[in-house]
């Protein structure tokens, strides 16, 4: 699916663009300000083959796509300009009250989250030329290192500009006038005069000497107060002269209130909270580094972590150093570890191509398709993974491990960031976090489809499918268990079970049908929820959780028709049975009736037929793909 599809598949499943307040996206996740999240269908989300997985952290509704995401959401803001950051005409969200303190990360991550690529791509250089000097190939003094070190610092040094115009942006006031706030702060001659040591006033009133160079706190509170201005000002002003009055009042307040009071109580809160972080970090030790390293996951998961961005970026700034960045880096470890272990212990091949690349992701500094596609799904690696990380962030911290620059890849690719003194000890811990998760991982093992498989085996190529019991029903009363193993003995067709589309049966997304390990078919897309007997013959087996049925056609073809994937899970919930083991049924006879809306809100409802006794037959192949009804001949079986 293109881009562009994936894009307007996805508004369309989060309630359309009525529906978004804002969207923006972070390294792998589209981040959602709905109206209403009870909109959103997750169902269909989780059927787009780049969506990943969702998250809900607060109120923000997460769409997890990996490696594309800026990809997706270009074409989705390309089609749709509107939705990017609106902030304008926001309806109210439903009554529910929400969590004050899970609110003011969000905002910060927000602000944060759009910023990354110019920050990251700072942080990383910086990392770089720390690398270049120490092992000799730059000299700290020339022109180059102090070129490529004014593109590196720069970003930090004016960083509440850039926070000015993003946090604009999340609070709906004018991006430029924020901007002409902190330019105003950061005017040569202001950080002269409130530099020189001298006592310093406005109008009589005392302005306390802060430093607004690579501050986070001070500008990000000015815009927010500010934004309240600007609405209240631009209220009271007559349409004739807000073009001129409304930015030059907002300034005129804004900028002396910033001075006297924003910037000094922002520098305390921010000094407060890294003071009090760093103390943990610091105090902690090992202690620290376990529960932290372990729970960094989770953070993760949550977007929490972006909320920390301000105190990591005040702690290299005034430090030199940060000490949580390198339990991010710990935490990519065991989970790439974890995935690994998967690989060894799975005997799906296509779940170990699948954890072998997604450990390999991970590695690189990309969790989520390790984390959502593998880990989580599993459970018991996801566990592992937390192992590894907590004895790994132990090991780091214990002793007192730093980063010293925010190179924004918390993985092989980021390591620039961690050359210091400290860094093996931060290399150290990443390795034990990679192995520990790697061995937990393997020890605690997966249960693959959670008996899906074992449920199928019986039906696998080759396998024998006769039941042993005598069973009846309104139709007849068969003895099975002298019905034999007829030899297919001509050709044969079978009609469509279902209406709706049929595709090729490469196209499930389960190895299981999509591989043909159980034997060559067709697939459907049903839109109806009732399924027929494809042929005139004998049901041979109707599954105890109804969502799979062995029919028998006269002329020796076994049929397996197996409806959704994985929805084994469901035991029988949304199935009704209208057949059982050993009936006898005409081709167009029904089977079996499901809800089919209910069921496609947790699973992919795609239903494989295959032939399972492929062997018997020179080819099996589908006679019809597209549009079908039930009764249409689909598939062809030829001695």
């Amino acid at each position: 699916m293109k881009h562009q599809e994936t894009a307007q598949e996805i508004i369309k499943a989060v309630g359309g663009t009525n529906n978004i307040n804002s969207v923006y996206h972070c390294v792998t996740r589209l981040r959602f300000d709905l109206k209403d999240n009870e909109k959103v269908d997750n169902g269909s989300l989780k059927k787009l083959d780049k969506v990943m997985g969702t998250n809900i952290s607060g109120d923000q509704f997460q769409v997890i796509i990996g490696n594309d995401v800026a990809k997706v959401f270009d074409a989705m803001v390309k089609e749709n300009p509107a939705i990017q950051q609106s902030t304008e005409n926001k309806e109210p969200k439903s009554d529910k009250k929400q969590n004050v303190v899970l609110k003011i990360f969000e905002t910060i991550a927000g602000v944060f989250a759009p910023m990354l690529p110019a920050i990251t791509a700072a942080g990383m250089l910086k990392g770089l030329l720390a690398l270049f000097v120490s092992v000799g190939w730059m000299s700290a003094g020339t022109d180059t290192y102090r070129i490529l070190s004014a593109i590196g610092d720069g970003v930090f040094h004016y960083l509440p500009l850039l926070i000015a115009v993003s946090a604009a942006r999340k609070f709906g006031s004018n991006p430029f006038v924020a901007i002409a706030l902190g330019t105003a702060l950061m005017y040569p001659d202001m950080t002269a005069l409130l530099s020189s040591g001298e006592s310093v006033g406005f109008l009589g009133i005392p302005v306390t000497a802060v430093s607004y160079a690579s501050s986070v706190i001070p500008i990000l509170l000015a815009v927010w107060l500010m934004s309240y201005v600007e609405k209240w000002v631009d209220r009271v002003i007559p349409a004739a002269l807000k073009l001129l009055l409304v930015p030059l009042i907002t300034l005129l307040v804004m900028v002396p209130v910033t001075l006297i009071a924003i910037g000094p109580l922002g520098t305390f809160v921010g000094s407060g909270l890294s003071g009090g972080i760093n103390w943990l970090l610091n105090e902690g030790g090992l202690i620290a580094g376990i529960v932290l390293g372990g729970a960094m996951a989770l953070i993760i998961m949550t977007g929490m972590h972006y909320a920390l961005v301000p105190i990591i970026l005040s702690n290299i700034a005034t430090l030199g150093f940060d000490k949580f960045l390198p339990l991010t880096f710990i935490s990519n470890m065991g989970q790439a570890g974890a995935t690994l272990g998967v690989f060894f212990r799975a005997k799906d091949k296509k779940l170990k191509t699948v954890a072998l690349s997604t450990s390999f992701t991970a590695l690189m500094g990309v969790t989520e398709p390790a984390m959502y596609g593998v880990n989580m799904k599993y459970k018991k690696p996801f566990a592992a993974a937390m192992i590894g990380s907590a004895v790994g962030g132990g090991f780091a911290l214990a002793f007192g491990a730093k980063a010293y620059v925010l190179a924004g890849n918390g993985g092989l690719p980021g390591l620039p960031s961690l050359i210091g003194q400290t860094f093996w000890y931060s290399f150290g811990g990443m390795i034990l976090a990679f192995i520990v998760g790697a061995i937990m991982s393997t020890i605690f093992g997966i249960k693959e489809e959670e008996g899906d498989a074992e449920a199928l085996a019986q039906f696998s190529p080759g396998a024998s499918t006769a039941p042993a019991k005598v069973v009846s029903n309104e139709a007849a009363t068969v003895n099975v268990d002298d019905m034999g193993d007829p030899t297919p003995t001509s050709d044969a067709v079978a009609v469509a079970p279902m209406t709706g589309k049929s595709i090729p049966l490469k196209e499930v997304n389960d190895p299981t049908f999509g591989d043909e390990l159980m034997g060559k078919g067709v697939a459907f897309v049903p839109t109806v929820g009732e399924l027929v007997s494809p042929v005139t013959g004998t049901i041979m087996n109707v599954f105890k959780t109804k969502h799979a049925i062995v029919v028998r056609s006269d002329n020796g073809m076994e049929l397996l028709i197996h409806v959704g994937i994985n929805t084994v899970k469901l035991r029988g919930q949304y199935f009704d049975a209208h057949v059982a083991t050993g009936a006898r049924v005409q081709a167009g006879d029904k089977l079996l009736t499901f809800e089919l809306a209910e069921i496609a809100k947790e699973y992919d409802i795609t239903t494989a037929m295959v032939v399972t006794n492929t062997a018997d037959y020179k080819q099996v192949l589908p006679v019809k793909l597209g549009e079908i009804t039930m009764g249409e001949d689909v598939l062809k079986a030829e001695i």
